[in-house]
């Protein structure tokens, strides 16, 4: 993804010197910047609330284990965890999702990942979030992380409310390159080069795409993948008092 050459910044010759554009710093979400899966404890919570059946938790369990192997079919898995939400408007489950991240998603950040952004900031990185979760999760999820933008599945939406179906690629596995290059297309700035991060060996297509891939308490699949390769390895600590 480097898309200039650096080589000539501290030419000796008399022009000046060129702006060196920032490095795009690319995470993944669920078990990468926390410590569980968005859309699984979302399931979960919908069910507290009375707003789904109890029988999501077991089918959402089944279509997990799945992905777990990379065998998911992510539509099955977006059809039956968006079901829920059909006939619901933004205002309504934008208050959903506040509630959500409060009870759920603020105890389960990973310190290091809050440190890691932090040090991409410093730097003056860009920051992308990418998951394949729905966008109502994911890009409040970012902004919490102070992301300079999300990409995530596009839910469908018809006279302000949510008809439960999904637009555009599906922002998984290779999907996730699809979206992040469209993405690239439609940015300002040429990136210096890229950092990912990332968990999962369903996320090997996006890891394989940037410049310097790091693999996040990676499942046994993609650490086995990453120390073939030579990549680094990182173990995020989970903290439960993180940001509370």
């Amino acid at each position: 993804m480097t898309t200039n050459n650096s080589a000539n910044v501290n030419s000796t010759n008399k022009q000046p010197a060129k702006k060196v554009t920032p490095y795009l710093a690319v995470f993944d979400l669920d078990e990468t910047l926390i410590a569980a899966d968005s859309a699984s404890l979302w399931s979960a919570f919908l069910v507290e609330k009375g707003v789904a059946p109890s029988t999501l938790l077991q089918e959402e369990q089944e279509l997990m284990e799945a992905y777990a192997k990379g065998q998911m079919d992510m539509d099955d898995y977006m059809q039956a965890t968006l079901k829920p939400m059909i006939g619901m408007d933004n205002t309504a489950i934008t208050a959903l999702v506040s509630e959500f991240i409060v009870q759920h998603i603020k105890p389960a950040l990973y310190q290091d990942a809050i440190e890691r952004i932090e040090w991409h900031k410093r730097r003056g990185d860009t920051i992308l979030v990418i998951s394949a979760t729905g966008e109502h999760l994911v890009k409040p999820i970012a902004h919490l992380l102070g992301a300079d933008d999300a990409i995530a599945i596009n839910l469908e939406q018809v006279d302000g409310k949510f008809t439960g179906k999904t637009t555009g690629t599906l922002c998984y596995q290779y999907g996730k390159v699809i979206r992040m290059k469209a993405w690239l297309d439609q940015q300002d700035t040429a990136f210096k080069g890229s950092y990912g991060y990332s968990d999962s060996i369903n996320d090997l297509p996006l890891l394989d795409a940037v410049d310097r891939p790091f693999a996040v308490n990676p499942d046994p699949a993609l650490a086995l993948h990453a120390q073939m390769n030579e990549w680094t390895i990182m173990d995020w600590r989970h903290d439960n008092n993180i940001l509370r």
